[in-house]
């Protein structure tokens, strides 16, 4: 019998993840060796082990799931990852596969989905579901340009977060947090916060857990 695919879930909400896990462990091809619920405790066990795919919801707290996904694709041997979210913003899921995500699927789809899209991450495929497969992102909006660690503290910066909680939050210095302010400002010509929150808005990226 072939090895099972050795899969990693990472969610802020427990209820959630012991889901997905009983979903994923009737999978006869399948094993969940490791569930998390914030950024900094998944990161961490990829420090030391690996695994084959990460199951990673964008919504996590401290540093953020797209600095999650940057920082556990940055590793040597680092697992194919699949995002599993409830964003299916045109902009955050360029921005999550900027960053390396392997796959892309929203939490409204399919149970089945889930399980054929580890299949199909571990097998070097980039499954996408059905309501983000044909969204572009509109090549004339401000915040394209970004990276997705300016595009992560633009976000937190057009929600009302100051440049010391940005800093405390994502583990950086507010002088660096101020030098990626002025880059995001000089990138998207978002002269103040208030711009910043504007189109923030109008474009749909912001979501109340910033």
């Amino acid at each position: 019998m072939a090895a099972r695919l050795r899969v990693v879930l990472a969610d802020d909400h427990a209820v959630v993840r012991t889901g997905y896990r009983r979903l994923l462990e009737l999978e006869e091809d399948m094993e969940v060796v490791a569930d998390f619920g914030d950024s900094d405790s998944a990161c961490a066990w990829f420090a030391a082990h690996r695994a084959d795919v990460l199951v990673l919801d964008l919504s996590m707290p401290g540093r953020g799931g797209l600095e999650t996904l940057a920082r556990v694709k940055a590793r040597d041997g680092a697992p194919r990852v699949l995002v599993f979210s409830m964003h299916d913003n045109p902009a955050i899921v360029d921005q999550a596969l900027k960053a390396g995500a392997d796959g892309y699927l929203t939490k409204s789809s399919e149970p089945d989905l889930l399980i054929d899209a580890v299949r199909r991450v571990a097998r070097g495929e980039r499954p996408l579901s059905d309501d983000v497969a044909a969204a572009r992102v509109n090549a004339g909006a401000a915040h394209v340009e970004l990276s997705p660690r300016e595009f992560e503290i633009f976000r937190l910066l057009a929600a009302g977060r100051t440049v010391e909680q940005i800093a405390a939050r994502l583990f950086l210095s507010a002088k660096t947090v101020a030098n990626y302010q002025t880059a995001i400002r000089q990138k998207t010509g978002l002269a103040s916060v208030l711009e910043m929150y504007r189109h923030a808005e109008a474009h749909g990226l912001l979501d109340g857990s910033e």
